[in-house]
């Protein structure tokens, strides 16, 4: 994710391990999936979006399962509809309203970016380290994304297949999304922002373990 200058204003960030859903999560430290809120860079009373936040599991040692849910005005909220599962990567996609996860193996180094869109198209990245290296993650299965939206909900699901070299490993994970409104202003969500800008790839955003 590439993106300007912004003020920077902190939400407070939660986590809050869900125990009343029947789904496990063998692989964390959490019995059940854990739900943790994204929050802003820059607050903006204006938003369309009123809440955000995103779902993780581990169903498997290398399988990801991630839910993010907004809640808001999205009628106000640039998303491009469905056009079902591609083969192949699309470079860009974080132009425009986009999920992301970065996935590193917890130690300071390289890394994983995964890029998922309402519309279907997806992206994924390997770095040798900060902003580094960067080439395509090939010999995985594409993403599977789903995309379910009412009149003040959406929610796209991505169940993510990882490199064999990260199953059973302990991760550590960034959880971000891109928001554009629809005249074309953008919003950066994260569970933790680090520096002085938007940046999701800075090793301390990577906030949440499994």
């Amino acid at each position: 994710m590439r993106s300007p200058w912004h003020h920077n204003a902190q939400v407070p960030v939660y986590i809050n391990n869900i125990r009343t859903r029947e789904a496990s999560n063998p692989l964390s430290a959490l019995p059940g999936p854990a739900s943790v809120a994204l929050s802003p860079y820059a607050v903006d009373p204006a938003s369309a979006i009123r809440h955000f936040e995103v779902r993780v599991t581990r169903p498997a040692s290398a399988c990801l399962v991630l839910e993010y849910e907004l809640l808001g005005d999205l009628d106000r909220v640039s998303v491009r509809e469905p056009i079902g599962h591609p083969d192949h990567p699309t470079d860009g996609l974080w132009r425009h309203t986009c999920m992301e996860v970065f996935v590193s193996p917890g130690v300071p180094g390289a890394y994983l970016e995964f890029n998922f869109a309402p519309s279907g198209q997806w992206a994924a990245y390997r770095f040798s380290g900060y902003r580094a290296g960067m080439a395509p993650l090939t010999g995985l299965r594409p993403p599977r994304i789903e995309l379910r939206r009412q009149s003040d909900r959406l929610l796209l699901s991505a169940d993510v297949e990882l490199p064999a070299d990260l199953a059973g490993a302990h991760l550590r994970l960034g959880l971000a999304a891109v928001v554009e409104d629809t005249i074309g202003r953008i919003d950066y969500w994260a569970l933790r922002h680090a520096g002085e800008r938007p940046d999701f790839h800075h090793p301390d955003s990577f906030g949440f373990e499994i």
